[in-house]
């Protein structure tokens, strides 16, 4: 009996401590720190609240809590979970649609737009063009290719006659194939010295030109940057831009954040862009390999001027990121 209660309290407190680690993670992005252990609490909001919603189960269920502090402790967690499911409900089809739906797209005002971090280590190179192929895209914008990925891809620039290639060895290269004119385009290197960004106007079949952003910011993590200001500045700088100008125009890449962090929050109201995944799901791009740890992590934002005629989570090509297929129609009204 007395190690069956030992067992039952060590459970008990199995499950507080669970349920404790959960209310941190919750907590921590509310401090205005840029810390990668504070910020990384803005990416598994679906699992954090799957901890808190099974820690609060299994506490009411086995333990029947009557003490006031484990009632209170009980009301903390499911605030918390609740909380959590809060901030992901914009990216659930609960939620209203942020952008239109083109039910009759006029064909020359639109734009297919793949996106792909291909892992720079990752050699399965024959899986991207094969998608290409199959998904038929206008636009391919690349995330980590360095000078061996394109050698091995160089027979997409047969389709693709206007492209844009800085092939890095850091897993921050970047590459940009069109079949539509490319006006001015410019690689920019807006914060880090080794951190491009691809900037260009995109000539549409109808004459229409629209603006392209591609970024890929160096995320908060241990083995890339200690925290995320680098990371926020990029997309800050960019934002300030756009919403100086009035042009349509559609900011695209893996931006190493989730679509519901303040910073992407931020992101959008400066810019103005609106982000088309609201309303209709989450479409997590990242980890391929391992479904209980997946977020959005690629990322296409668009102004007002569009309408979403499609968007796809592509098969994997090997990397540790799906690629993204978005075909968006420049409206007429």
């Amino acid at each position: 009996m007395i190690k069956s209660d030992a067992a039952i309290q060590f459970l008990k407190w199995t499950f507080y401590c669970f349920g404790g680690v959960g209310v941190l993670f919750t907590i921590l992005p509310f401090l205005r720190f840029e810390n990668w252990w504070i910020r990384i609490g803005d990416f598994p909001r679906l699992q954090i609240a799957a901890v808190l919603i099974t820690a609060s189960i299994a506490i009411l269920v086995f333990f029947r809590p009557e003490k006031f502090y484990e009632a209170g402790f009980l009301s903390v967690l499911l605030g918390c979970a609740v909380y959590q499911f809060y901030c992901i409900l914009p990216y659930t089809a609960v939620y209203p649609n942020k952008v239109k739906l083109s039910v009759q797209p006029e064909e020359s005002k639109t734009i297919k737009l793949l996106i792909s971090n291909v892992q720079q280590d990752n050699d399965q190179y024959q899986n991207l063009p094969e998608m290409i192929r199959r998904t038929d895209p206008d636009v391919i914008l690349l995330a980590e290719p360095d000078q061996k990925w394109l050698s091995e891809v160089s027979e997409i620039k047969e389709n693709y006659p206007f492209y844009v290639e800085v092939p890095l060895d850091n897993a921050y290269g970047m590459a940009l194939y069109s079949r539509f004119e490319l006006i001015d385009p410019q690689i920019k290197f807006l914060i880090e010295s080794d951190i491009p960004s691809i900037h260009s106007g995109v000539k549409l079949v109808s004459g229409d030109v629209i603006k392209l952003y591609c970024l890929h910011p160096r995320p908060p993590f241990p083995t890339e940057s200690t925290d995320a200001t680098e990371r926020d500045l990029e997309l800050l700088v960019v934002a300030k831009e756009i919403a100086k100008q009035s042009d349509p125009a559609i900011t695209a890449g893996d931006l190493n954040d989730v679509a519901w962090s303040r910073t992407t929050s931020e992101y959008l109201q400066v810019s103005g862009m609106l982000d088309p995944r609201m309303g209709r799901g989450m479409y997590n791009s990242f980890h391929a390999d391992h479904w209980l740890v997946r977020f959005p992590l690629d990322h296409v934002f668009h102004t007002s001027h569009f309408k979403l005629v499609a968007i796809e989570r592509q098969p994997s090509i090997g990397s540790d990121h799906f690629p993204i297929l978005i075909t968006l129609e420049l409206s007429s009204k």
